[in-house]
């Protein structure tokens, strides 16, 4: 089967007439949009023109990241996409008039567009002047922007030297799936050596992100940093406190598993290269095999997702194998039509079934939306993960109950790793993030007071459960670098994805209507949506519900490991 994934139904090439009549087609639709707000147009007209630009946006910046994500080296692709940032800018210049055009407007007016209307009324109280806007709009390309470049470019690139065998970063760190744990020290070693090589340069970019973040936020008002990426991810501050009460409160459920798993491997406790390494024994799961088991288990509940995994495969939007050059871990992101772009890098684990599993349910949250206004399918993280928790959740389910024990075993484990990853390590991450926030205010930090920091975030999350650490995570996630606190709506996400398995699972009733809760994701609020599907987001029980779901997975392993 293909491994690479197709792009030609976007465009035949950066040289093709196709290529160049979109590009001036959305120069042409930003153009549109601005002199319909300089004459101070209909809503109806400009909410058009908005949808237009973003219709036209989404294939062309598809395809060049595509291209640039896939070989970093391909310099066509990445002086294109810097072409685009700059086009982009256009319209990051009108986004101040914008913002403040749909301010004044009437929510009741604005039918199904209600939540833009509402949204630039909040975000019009937060905005500098539209001079410094726009400046700071400009600045980003040099700034922020220029220093997650850089990550994602350095990282791309960095090898490392295991047993002679030097191999793309990301191929290292696919080792810790290992079944030998030597193999995974081994890797762990020769990672951090490599990151250590290249330390500077990644802490510089640090610094920079969330300097340039720090200082905007305080111009616009905010309370802290966190405050913005609230209103982002279209949650309330007392939902999220509500979350991380219930996190807190499940750190020794999470212990509890890591030290049944360092039974499971003959060890006292665990050490930070056993965290993936494998319990059990089963076959490895080629990516044939995850090709024809994916779409068959979805079909259980969620038909709909089991025809876009199809599709998937069959029309090559996919590039699956990891290589040097290629970007680390995995993504998904929509190219039009209802249509999307996954990147992984597939290992032959059940944990790579489980994360390919995942990436298309966010190829089907992306189907979902097909019909909805353009601008209308911004979806926060917070609700965009819900249909990825969805099919991950229905493809572990299914391949425990056709599993040996031994196989079940290590089916399981893979699924709480995963969960330990999203709930532990994230809330470990989240801390780690705060606390750079608040030294970042007085001055630069060192990479000694960032690896300090990361150190000191572990043990709060994973506390005496690991007899080893890995100092250098700020550096292998790439999302401290692309926006601020980008990793606490993983954790909601999986709340709230497992509270909607429940429902599903519990109401056949309601599994009718989980398509109807992806479309609508982009027109309401994480709290009113959840209100229309009977959820309370405030409640720290919503979130010990989604919690206990995990206490049974924790129950079910240790019956298996001490019967």
């Amino acid at each position: 089967m293909e491994t690479t994934w197709d792009l030609t139904p976007l465009f035949p090439g950066l040289e093709s007439p196709e290529f160049q009549r979109a590009w001036e087609g959305l120069k042409g639709r930003i153009g549109e949009l601005k002199g319909l707000l300089e004459r101070e147009a209909p809503l109806p007209e400009v909410l058009a023109a908005l949808d237009a630009f973003l219709e036209e946006a989404t294939p062309l910046r598809a395809y060049l990241y595509a291209r640039y994500s896939a070989d970093t080296r391909d310099e066509a692709a990445l002086a294109k996409l810097s072409e685009l940032e700059i086009l982009f800018l256009d319209f990051q210049r009108l986004r101040p008039r914008l913002t403040r055009y749909l301010a004044l407007k009437d929510p009741e007016e604005a039918g199904p567009y209600r939540l833009l209307v509402e949204e630039a009324k909040e975000e019009a109280l937060h905005m500098m002047p539209e001079g410094e806007e726009v400046l700071a709009a400009e600045l980003s390309l040099s700034g922020r922007a220029a220093w997650d470049k850089l990550h994602e470019s350095l990282t791309s690139q960095i090898t490392a030297v295991v047993d002679g065998e030097e191999m793309p970063i990301t191929k290292v760190r696919n080792l810790y799936f290992h079944p030998e744990e030597e193999v995974r020290k081994k890797a762990y070693e020769a990672e951090l050596k490599a990151w250590e090589a290249h330390e500077v340069p990644l802490a510089f970019a640090l610094n920079g992100v969330k300097g340039e973040a720090s200082v905007l936020n305080r111009r616009r008002g905010y309370r802290d940093d966190l405050e913005p990426t609230l209103h982002e991810n279209r949650i309330t501050r007392k939902a999220l406190k509500a979350m991380l009460e219930a996190v807190g409160e499940s750190l020794p459920l999470f212990r509890r598993y890591f030290l049944l798993k360092a039974k499971a491997l003959g060890k006292e406790r665990l050490d930070w290269w056993d965290l993936f390494a494998p319990v059990g024994r089963g076959r490895r799961w080629s990516l044939e095999e995850a090709r024809a088991f994916i779409p068959a288990k979805l079909a259980a509940l969620v038909p709909n997702a089991a025809k876009v995994a199809e599709m998937a495969f069959h029309e090559r939007w996919m590039d699956l194998l990891p290589r040097k050059g290629k970007v680390g871990g995995a993504y998904c992101m929509a190219r039009g039509g209802g249509k999307s772009l996954i990147l992984a890098n597939y290992e032959e684990s059940f944990e790579s079934v489980s994360t390919l599993a995942h990436e298309l349910g966010h190829a089907y949250h992306n189907f979902a939306l097909k019909e909805a206004p353009a601008s209308l399918r911004r979806v926060p993280m917070t609700l965009a993960e819900t249909a990825s928790i969805m099919n991950e959740t229905l493809v572990v389910e299914a391949a425990l109950k056709e599993a040996s024990p031994e196989e079940g075993l290590l089916i399981l484990d893979a699924y709480l790793q995963g969960a330990a990853q999203v709930v532990v390590d994230i809330h470990s991450r989240f801390l780690f993030e705060s606390w750079v926030f608040q030294r970042r205010k007085a001055r630069e930090l060192s990479p000694r007071e960032f690896k300090e920091l990361m150190l000191k975030a572990q043990e709060e999350a994973y506390g005496e459960a690991l007899a080893t650490r890995h100092p250098y995570m700020w550096a292998v996630k790439g999302h401290y670098y692309g926006a601020d606190f980008y990793n606490y709506p993983y954790t909601f996400g999986l709340l709230f994805g497992l509270a909607v398995y429940q429902e599903a699972k519990e109401d056949p009733g309601f599994a009718g209507r989980y398509e109807a809760l992806l479309a609508e994701s982009g027109r309401y609020r994480a709290k009113e949506l959840a209100l229309r599907f009977g959820f309370d987001l405030e409640s720290v029980d919503f979130w010990r519900r989604g919690i206990r779901v995990l206490e049974e997975k924790v129950a079910q392993l240790e019956r298996m490991i001490s019967p």
